[in-house]
């Protein structure tokens, strides 16, 4: 069953380069994994240092596995040190 996952982060100010960078290595490895079908980076316009990934993967399972990828886990754990609050994640099935 088709799942969207929506991944809430808000980071410090005055890192976008270095954010952008990890947002855009952690997506092209996303990409080689199996279900992945896209994604999307959002900013809020008022407040860019607030943004939302929107990712749609085949299945829950799909997500699931990546999320508890080893190379997923180290590009997190690269983007926290910029984050001001914990990564908010919610998965959802269409159905």
């Amino acid at each position: 069953m088709l799942a969207k996952v929506l991944i809430k982060r808000q980071f410090k100010p005055g890192h976008t380069q270095e954010i952008v960078a990890l947002l855009n290595d952690m997506r092209s490895a996303a990409m080689g994994q199996p279900g992945y079908l896209s994604g999307l980076t959002l900013m809020e316009p008022e407040n860019p240092s607030k943004m939302l990934v929107i990712s749609t993967w085949q299945t829950l399972e799909d997500w699931n596995n990546w999320k508890s990828n080893g190379q997923r886990i180290h590009l997190e754990s690269l983007l926290e040190v910029y984050q001001n609050v914990p990564t908010q994640y919610g998965a959802y099935v269409v159905g």
